[in-house]
């Protein structure tokens, strides 16, 4: 039976203008049955608790815990993970830190006034290409947002090398920064050997505590939050204009899988970026956060598309009195994600008689579908990435309801209620299955949702 290294990262401050600090306390070790304890009291709904993965070590996880602190969990024997070291030179340092001198290409400030600053506040160094345009990119933590978990976020970005230079609680309204403005963060993954942390004058990350699945901006009233306006104050002083060069953000990942993340937009453009718009990234957050709110209209691309959408599009459709998207999708061979992207839609089942819908020139290639895993294979505490496929396919599908209340707010690795219950919702639908309909995968299930090979 697996055993766990069991920690506690405690953010703290020894005064109000000190850095916050991380305090890890070691606790032992733990064994398998203790972990699965654990996930299962995070998955339960409205839990205080909320599981993330770490991203680098495998089997490794953190629980979020709205008192501020993160509980850590790593398999012994795990090989440790090391944060690469920050560029040594030049280095910005100011307000306190040892100097003024800002590195190359700085025009707005390096800190926002009244910001919680966590760590070291060395995370970067100078921007790799300067004489780009400034930029900002938006991603969102798929994590609860207010109580402390503010803090507990920040404990884990640090703790798992991922920090941008700002962290935003859009129900508290608190500003937090692991670094300065100035200098670049590490939040993005390389386009090869080009640093993509690295892009333009500046590149302001800022995470942003939600899930892409339910769009924070959505009853956001950017006038009660101060906070908030000075973000974009000092986003504007730094020369960021107000557009989103690669279009607005999409709504779903089926959608942004399917969506080429320009290189040449990236590099050439300044202005919002979603993490989905990033070349070489692969997460889709921050999901179709508004543009009203997030200053700035979406904007063509240079392959003609606009706001998402595309221009390899093939013929037009017409809506009729009583037509569902995924009807056209099935009459078409195409999936309902797939429109939505091509059409840059919001809400697919908002459609109107008479509205007019590109359709794909060609269908989708055969895809390679992932083996039946077993009978006994979906039960309460499997972890699998065959349960994120299943759940993403369902999802793509037009049978992924149930994920909005579930922890994640989306398809993710755990087996849960939601799943059973997504599962259960496609096998009503069809005729052929309605006789299996326990939210359990058996053979004909798997074999008519065809998820595919991971």
């Amino acid at each position: 039976m697996s055993e766990y290294h069991v920690a506690v990262d405690h953010p703290e401050s020894p005064d109000p203008d000190s850095p916050v600090g991380i305090t890890t306390t070691y606790l032992g070790v733990c064994d398998q049955d203790h972990v699965d304890e654990v996930r299962a009291i995070a998955a339960l709904e409205d839990s205080p608790r909320f599981v993330l993965e770490h991203p680098h070590i495998d089997g490794a996880f953190t629980v979020l815990r709205d008192d501020g602190d993160l509980d850590v969990y790593v398999p012994v024997g795990a090989p440790e993970y090391r944060v690469y070291e920050p560029d040594p030179n030049p280095k910005t340092e100011i307000d306190g830190l040892g100097g003024s001198d800002l590195p190359r290409g700085a025009a707005g400030p390096a800190y926002i006034s009244g910001v919680t600053r966590f760590g070291d506040q060395i995370i970067g160094g100078a921007m790799d290409y300067p004489s780009n345009p400034p930029r900002a990119v938006w991603h969102t933590t798929e994590s609860p947002a207010g109580a402390n978990y503010f803090t507990s976020i920040a404990a884990y970005l640090i703790r798992v090398g991922s920090e941008p230079q700002v962290i935003y609680d859009p129900v508290t309204d608190k500003l937090g920064q692991f670094g300065p403005l100035t200098q670049s963060a590490r939040a993005l993954q390389n386009d090869g050997a080009r640093r993509t942390n690295r892009e333009g004058k500046v590149c302001i990350q800022v995470e942003v505590l939600g899930k892409a699945a339910s769009p924070w901006t959505k009853g956001f009233d950017p006038s009660s939050k101060p906070n908030y306006q000075r973000l974009i104050a000092a986003m504007r002083a730094h020369g960021i204009p107000d557009v989103w060069p690669a279009g607005a953000p999409l709504a779903t990942a089926a959608a942004v899988a399917k969506k080429t993340r320009s290189k040449t937009t990236w590099q050439s453009k300044g202005g919002h970026f979603s993490h989905g718009q990033v070349p070489s990234n692969s997460h889709w957050d921050p999901g179709a956060i508004d543009t009203s709110i997030v200053p700035g209209k979406a904007v063509a691309t240079e392959t003609g598309g606009s706001s998402g959408g595309s221009s390899s599009s093939g013929s037009v459709y017409t809506v009729k009195q009583g037509d569902t998207l995924s009807a056209i999708a099935a009459k078409y061979g195409t999936t309902v994600d797939r429109l939505v992207a091509l059409n840059g839609l919001k809400d697919p089942d908002d459609l109107a008689v008479g509205q007019k819908l590109r359709l794909p020139a060609k269908a989708p290639a055969t895809p390679v579908y992932e083996p039946f895993p077993g009978a006994n294979f979906f039960h309460p505490g499997r972890h699998s990435p065959i349960v994120t496929a299943l759940g993403r396919r369902l999802v793509a599908l037009g049978f992924g309801k149930h994920y909005s209340k579930a922890p994640g707010g989306g398809p993710g690795p755990n087996w849960t209620n939601a799943d059973k219950a997504n599962v259960r919702d496609f096998q009503l639908s069809r005729a052929d299955l309605k006789g299996d309909a326990d939210g359990i995968p058996g053979p004909k299930t798997w074999a008519a949702l065809r998820v595919p090979k991971i």
